[in-house]
């Protein structure tokens, strides 16, 4: 039997970044495609707020949706659909991974609460502490207890959807990351960044006083990880 080619991974891109980001370091896609190492034929690139369908689900291995300068409470008809959109995913089983807005989009779909934050900006390399369920979680049971990473947000989730588990918090979010099915998991950090991203992205007059910029980063491992689970729940499907 001759195996057919790998379905690509969807980078399900939500709003563009202001244009002086854009012109430092390009669109959301970019910084996900350089943080994986992927290959023009190992992804799609879908715009939903450019009026893009959504994948089908029998075209993709699984989906990342990624941050955004949109706010989930806009409630903008491109993420109204893309909502949707995730909640029919949840149904499928498709491999999730939901960053920053896509964090908030999936607990939003999925009867969350997402508020501006109270405790006001996450912003810089800031840790994370897990609690005792993330040992036995998939994804992330190779990370240690409290790890470093990059946060750029004002929104939050502010109550988790009550399907939902809670498996990290930091100092002023308790819903870092959310683990809604054995295939679903979002997070509110950017594990795709960079300290090059980081910088591009902050405010004009956020320098380093304003945000830890320094340390070591161990999030880009979960992205890895995700990415490597799809590919691998993609071959048994396959193999079915």
């Amino acid at each position: 039997m001759i195996k057919s080619p790998a379905l690509p991974l969807a980078l399900i891109q939500l709003d563009v970044p202001p244009h002086h980001v854009v012109a430092k370091i390009g669109e959301q896609p970019v910084w996900f495609i350089d943080a994986l190492g992927l290959q023009p034929d190992e992804y799609l690139i879908m715009r939903p707020h450019l009026g893009e369908a959504l994948p089908a689900f029998s075209q993709i291995s699984g989906a990342i949706l990624s941050g955004s300068w949109a706010m989930v409470t806009d409630h903008a008809d491109w993420s109204e659909r893309s909502a949707a959109w995730v909640r029919a995913a949840i149904d499928a089983k498709l491999p999730l991974l939901g960053v920053c807005y896509g964090h908030q989009l999936m607990a939003y779909a999925l009867g969350g609460k997402v508020e501006d934050n109270p405790n006001g900006w996450e912003r810089g390399l800031l840790p994370l502490v897990c609690n005792a369920q993330t040992q036995r979680d998939s994804l992330l049971a190779a990370l240690p207890a409290t790890f470093n990473v990059w946060l750029s947000h004002r929104q939050t989730v502010t109550a988790p959807p009550p399907q939902a588990q809670v498996l990290a918090q930091s100092e002023k979010d308790g819903c870092q990351i959310l683990r809604y099915s054995p295939y679903a998991l979002s997070v509110q950090f950017h594990p795709e960044f960079t300290q090059r991203i980081m910088r591009a992205c902050l405010p004009d007059g956020a320098g380093n006083s304003d945000a830890r910029l320094e340390g070591e980063d161990w999030a880009r491992e979960l992205l890895r990880t995700f990415y490597l689970q799809t590919q691998r729940i993609d071959d048994q499907a396959q193999g079915a």
